[in-house]
This record gives structure tokens, sequence and C-alpha cells, in this order.
């Protein structure tokens, strides 16, 4: 069901407004550009055509950015089913890093570097207690992905990470975590740790940010550090990570009213049983929360680390794989999801589409029925 409003509504009612505001740098208005013209005849258009039926389908082009709430359905199932082949035999944690509110302004002025550095720091804690031979004695591995969102789209920076509850030892044996992998590493000992060494980065690399009274604010409490059981089998992980990779701050179909230069969206009451709530915020102000959000450009927010690096992981799986053969095959797997075939015909459900037009953001013209089905009788 297509949902009633949309944040490029938002942005094509206020989009004067934005561009005089201070309040946007010039990546964010940029990106912000591009959401609002995203499947509009501002980027073009263009015809497809089906070489076995005759088909026509006109189409307005994507701006196939990270941030636009109507690109990432289908890029979310092309990532999940490329990694399907990457699952290994064994259990999974779901593990939670988060920055105290304390470090939201450093986050706001130097977003690449706090960002880098919390990646860093999360990867160094689980490494550090994986070869600690007190809790597994091997190398672990991690999938981790930045979300910097919270329900009400105020800034709340924090890593969901995929840990697999076992590692390889320095001789190539897999190592099962403790309690045959139904637990992980003690939560409160990480916490510690992670905001040590986070507070040394940072001191180290943003040595002018850190003064003292922030350093102290920053000490005065535990940061959270939060990890699950484990999934109920490898399959229920890619289940799972498809909530979180390509996730943005505000799907459209949380939005559920603009009016009055204000909008009304629904949020989840964490603290409150997740109870479904509405917020109302003046335009401006939501375009604003929302484009905190915007990462810096070229920066990766989903990672690969250790024994589920790029470099490492498909030796890593031959070897854990070979000992341990009896749970190496999945049962009741998930019937595949469809992605999207830009060549498969509507129509005739043949994979026999071919663009036979393009149209700049003038749009089509009239007759550009007449004129598609001119070629594609050439073609055919």
């Amino acid at each position: 069901m297509l949902p009633q409003y949309e944040v490029a509504d938002v942005l094509n009612a206020h989009w004067p407004k934005v561009q005089q505001s201070i309040k946007f740098n010039t990546w964010q208005l940029r990106t912000l550009h591009a959401v609002m013209r995203c499947r509009t005849a501002a980027l073009g258009a263009h015809v497809d055509g089906c070489t076995s039926c005759g088909y026509l389908h006109i189409s307005y082009n994507s701006c196939r950015n990270r941030h636009c709430p109507k690109c990432q359905g289908n890029e979310r199932e092309k990532w999940i089913q490329a990694r399907e082949q990457e699952l290994l035999p064994v259990p999974y944690f779901h593990v939670v890093f988060t920055l105290p509110d304390a470090l939201n302004a450093l986050c706001l002025h130097k977003p690449a570097g706090v960002y880098n550095i919390l990646f860093q720091n999360a990867w160094s804690v689980l490494n550090s207690f994986g070869y600690d031979h007190k809790w597994m004695g091997a190398q672990t591995g991690m999938i981790a992905i930045l979300h910097t969102w919270g329900q009400t789209l105020s800034l709340h920076p924090h890593l969901h990470c995929i840990v697999p509850g076992g590692g390889l030892t320095k001789q190539g044996k897999w190592r099962t975590a403790k309690t045959n992998g139904k637990y992980l590493f003690p939560v409160k000992a990480m916490s510690k740790v992670f905001r040590g060494r986070c507070i040394a980065l940072l001191k180290e690399k943003l040595p002018q940010e850190m003064h003292p009274q922030l350093v102290n604010e920053l000490y005065k409490n535990d940061w959270v550090v939060f990890a699950k059981r484990p999934f109920n089998g490898p399959q229920n992980v890619i289940e799972y990570l498809g909530r979180y990779t390509h996730k943005i701050a505000i799907s459209n179909h949380r939005i559920k009213n603009i009016s009055g230069g204000n909008i009304t969206f629904t949020y989840k009451d964490y603290r409150q049983s997740a109870a479904t709530k509405e917020m109302t915020l003046d335009a401006l102000e939501f375009i604003r929360r929302f484009a905190m959000h915007i990462l810096p450009k070229g920066f990766v927010r989903i990672r690969h680390y250790g024994i589920l690096s790029s470099t490492s992981k498909a030796a890593c799986a031959v070897v854990i794989k070979e000992q341990l053969p009896a749970i190496t095959k999945v049962e009741n797997k998930k019937p595949e999801t469809k992605i999207y075939n830009p060549l498969q015909c509507p129509c005739c459900k043949k994979e026999t589409m071919q663009t036979l037009l393009r149209f700049n953001r003038r749009g089509p013209p009239i007759n550009w029925e007449d004129m598609a089905k001119k070629i594609l009788e050439c073609i055919i």
C-alpha cells in the first residue's frame, strides 16, 4: 500500500525555506534535493518495451540516494540475499554499542571522525574479549551497521552488530562461546572497556574538541552495551538484518499528516512498552532532524570485521564448515524474496524488456507511446 504522504512532499512544500536556512550544509542540501526529486519528472524518465508481447511502460528515474525512503527496499533485498550465502552454521548474537548524549554536539560537528571511532572501538572491544581465554580464546567476527537516530528523529548514534557465537584460534580450530554458544561476553565489563577506549581514541584523534569538562561528563555515567540471546538458527539472522541494513531515519508510511506548516508522524515509545504515539513538529524542524542523519559523503555505514571481513570470510567459512558438519544444513529456509528485475515484463513475465526512449526533466512528449511502438517494431 502506497503511503499517503512522503518526505519528498514535505521538502517540496518548504524548499525555499530550506534553501534560505543556515541549518543545512551543502552536502545535506544536495541530498535533500535528490530525495525531493526522486521518481519525478525532475530526474527525467524512460520508456521500456517488451520485445515479446509489446507491453510498454514509462518510469520516472530514481535518485538512488541511500537516504531516500523510496530507494532502499530493493537494495536491502539484494544485500540480504548476497549475505545468505555467507552464513556460518553457528549461533549469532545481536550486540548494540551506543554513544552517550554528551557526545551529540561532537557528532554533529565531526560526524565522520566520531562515527569512525565508534566502529573502531566496538570491534576493538569484541576482538579483545574474543581473544581472552577467559571467554573464548579465539578471533570472532562482526557485521556492524550504523544508525544515528531515535524514534523521534533525535540524534542517537549506535551500532547494531551481528556477532557469531565463537571464533577461530590461531591454529585454525573453531571454538564456541561460553555455555555452548548461549552466552557471549559480560555486557557490564564490555561497557567499561568501551567507554575507556572510546574516550582515549577521542582524545587522540580529536584533541581540540575533548576539553576537560566534556571528558569528565563522559566518565560520569556507564555507557550502554546491549547483547541479546542468540538467534534461533542462522537463517533468522538474515531476517533480522533486513530490519537494519538499509533502514533510514523515517519511512514515508510513518508520516500521517502535512498541514499548516506542521508534520505529524508516528513513533514507538519504548519507555511505555513500545506504544505507538504521534508527534507533531514544525516542518523546518522536521527537515532539520531528518538532515541530521545524512551521513558524510562516502562514509561506509555497514562494515565487516574479523572472520566476517571481506578478505577472510570465504576461507574462514570453509574451515569452520569442515569442523561443524553436523549443523551445516539449514532447515525450513525462508522463501526467497523476489527482487525487482527491470528486464522482466510485468505482462508476459519474460526477461525481454528493453529501454526504448529516455527523456530529460521536460518529460515525455504527448506522442511518446507512438514513438516507442515504432522503435519496438524495428527491434522486433
